[in-house]
């Protein structure tokens, strides 16, 4: 929905059209941001020899992983060995369905996740990961709960800026697409925050824990939703404010004409 023309004037095509691309703009981001937040692939592992998986250290870790104790360096170790993924609210490893040592080796695998809890979002990183004892890293601890809440803050200020757009509607005004624009303005900038947030976090975290040799580390299709969806925000931003101070100058412009 966008913003309707002034009462008692005609709202010029281009506004129109203006509005409308920055509405779709606005849709297409805010329907990328929500798929990147609900998916579990912001950053892969892949590992050349997954068949460790199967033997006894392999089988090992995956039970770690899975464990209610388990902490930052464990599951971090199961999801380089286990073609492991992370996404903002779960972590995904690469498992046998069978896992009796009988069972044949290849080709049965699935994956399976367990999320972050409201907790894990919140809990302090350790300047050495699973040593409680280091000492708080503040600037991955800090990273990890902007790249929680960002997404939540950006999300919530396109709908805001969508419920002001449908009473603009309502008032048949089009000065609230500046408000809009505003907003989605300040959207974009959340999105883009937290597209550095988690990879700041990512190559500190790499940095404590280097990969394996036989383990390649990449940025996934979620992740790059999201980098997808700021620039989409700001475009939308650019789109409902030029609309709305163009065609305010032209009101201006034309009243003024018709008092002289």
């Amino acid at each position: 929905v966008f913003p309707c023309g002034r009462k008692g004037t005609m709202m010029d095509n281009r506004f129109a059209t203006a509005l409308v691309i920055a509405c779709v703009l606005s849709l297409i981001s805010t329907i990328y941001m929500a798929a990147s937040i609900g998916t579990d692939f912001w950053y892969e592992y892949h590992t050349l020899s997954p068949a460790e998986n199967v033997s006894e250290a392999g089988r090992s870790i995956w039970e770690e992983f899975f464990s209610k104790e388990a902490d930052e360096k464990t599951y971090t170790d199961a999801l380089f060995r286990c073609n492991g993924t992370v996404g903002l609210w779960r972590r995904c490893i690469t498992v046998p369905k069978n896992s009796h040592w009988y069972s044949p080796p290849e080709n049965d695998m699935t994956t399976n996740c367990i999320s972050f809890s409201l907790s894990d979002q919140f809990m302090e990183k350790y300047i050495e990961p699973g040593n409680h004892n280091s000492g708080t890293d503040l600037n991955r601890t800090y990273l990890w709960r902007l790249q929680f809440l960002l997404p939540f803050v950006s999300i919530g200020l396109m709908c805001f800026g969508a419920l002001i757009g449908l009473c603009a509607c309502a008032c048949r005004s089009l000065y609230p697409a500046i408000a809009t624009g505003v907003l989605h303005f300040l959207a974009g900038l959340c999105t883009l925050g937290l597209v550095g947030c988690y990879v700041a976090g990512i190559e500190l975290l790499h940095k404590k824990l280097p990969l394996p040799d036989d383990v390649r580390g990449e940025f996934g299709w979620s992740f790059c939703l999201a980098c997808v969806s700021a620039p989409l925000q700001f475009m939308a931003a650019a789109l409902f404010i030029w609309a709305a101070r163009t065609n305010r100058k032209e009101f201006t412009l034309l009243k003024a004409y018709r008092v002289a």
